[in-house]
C-alpha cells in the first residue's frame, strides 16, 4: 500500500513540475525577459492595496516573480519591504504614499502634484541605489497620474534618471474632476485631444508638447459607467482624453482604451480584469 501511495505522490510531483515548466516556457516565449522595473502609483486617499490586483495578475500570468513594496513617508523617505534580486525579471514596485491626500496642499493642488512628483522621483532614486536601471515603466491610477506626469515634466532635462519606456495612465484627471471646475466639461478635439478649456494644472504641463520623451510609449485607459455623465463618476472621459494633446505627438506610441459599464467606475478600474489584460499586453507582451 505504501508503495502505491509513494508512486501516487511521485506522479503528483511530476505533474506539478511539468505544469511549472510549461508555465515558465510560456512566459519566456510570450513576455519580455527584462530587468526593467514597473512602478505603480496609487490615487488620492488610497494605498498600495489598490495596486495589488494589477500586480498579482501580472505575477499569475507568469510575467514576474518579484513584487516589492516601496513605502514613502511624508518627508519623502523611501523604505522597501525587501530588495529586488539582482537577476529579477520584470520586477514590480507597489508604491505606498503616506501622504496620500497631499494634505499640506489642499489649497494648491498644483504644488501638491509637484510634491507628488518628488515622491515618485525619490522611489526611482531609491531603486537606482539597488541596481542601476537604464529604463523604468510607470503606471498611475487617478491622482497617481498627476504625480507621474509632473515627475516627467519636472525632470525632462535630468539625463541621470532612467528613461521611461512605458507610461500607463488609468483614470487620469488631467483637466479636472467631475464638478471640480468648468474645465471638467471641456470638449476635446477628436484628432489632437486639445481641450477647449484648460485648468491651471493642465496649463503647467503644456511644455510636454515640446519636451515629452520620444522613446516613451503611452497607454491611456479611462472609464465610462454609461449613466449619461460620460465619466467614471469621478473623472470625465474628456479630462482623461486630454492627455493626448500633451504627449500624443511626441510619444513613441499613443493608444486610448475606454472601459464601459459598472466595472468602469473610478475605483473599480484598478480591479478590472480587462485593464489587467491590457496592462500585461502593453508592458510585457512580445
Amino acid at each position: 500500500m505504501k508503495k502505491y501511495f509513494k508512486f501516487g505522490l511521485g506522479l503528483v510531483a511530476a505533474f506539478v513540475v511539468m505544469v511549472g515548466f510549461k508555465q515558465r516556457v510560456y512566459a519566456v516565449t510570450h513576455y519580455v525577459q527584462s530587468p526593467t522595473p514597473t512602478i505603480f502609483v496609487h490615487g488620492w486617499g488610497s494605498s498600495s492595496h489598490a495596486e495589488e490586483k494589477m500586480a498579482n495578475a501580472a505575477r499569475d500570468a507568469g510575467v514576474t516573480k518579484t513584487i516589492v513594496r516601496a513605502n514613502v513617508d511624508k518627508k519623502g523617505k523611501v523604505t522597501f519591504n525587501r530588495q529586488i534580486p539582482a537577476n529579477a525579471v520584470n520586477p514590480i514596485v507597489e508604491v505606498n504614499l503616506e501622504d496620500n491626500k497631499l494634505s499640506a496642499y489642499q489649497d494648491d493642488y498644483m504644488k501638491g502634484y509637484h510634491r507628488g512628483g518628488e515622491y515618485v522621483k525619490n522611489v526611482v532614486l531609491a531603486l537606482e541605489k539597488q541596481h542601476h536601471y537604464k529604463k523604468i515603466n510607470l503606471v498611475g491610477h487617478s491622482m497617481g497620474n498627476l504625480e507621474i506626469i509632473n515627475y516627467i515634466n519636472d525632470n525632462v532635462n535630468n539625463k541621470k534618471l532612467p528613461q521611461v519606456a512605458h507610461l500607463v495612465a488609468i483614470a487620469g484627471h488631467y483637466n479636472g474632476l467631475v464638478g471640480q471646475s468648468n474645465t471638467a466639461n471641456a470638449t476635446v478635439n477628436p484628432q489632437t485631444g486639445e481641450p477647449d478649456k484648460m485648468d491651471s494644472s493642465y496649463r503647467e504641463l503644456l511644455g510636454l508638447r515640446q519636451d515629452f520623451p520620444r522613446n516613451t510609449a503611452v497607454l491611456n485607459i479611462y472609464g465610462d459607467v454609461g449613466d449619461g455623465s460620460h465619466s467614471d463618476e469621478d473623472v470625465p472621459v474628456n479630462s482623461a482624453k486630454s492627455l493626448k494633446y500633451l504627449v500624443g505627438e511626441r510619444a513613441k506610441s499613443y493608444r486610448e482604451i475606454e472601459i464601459h459599464g459598472k466595472n468602469a467606475q473610478h475605483s473599480k478600474l484598478h480591479d478590472n480584469a480587462q485593464v489587467n489584460r491590457e496592462l500585461i499586453k502593453f508592458l510585457w507582451e512580445k
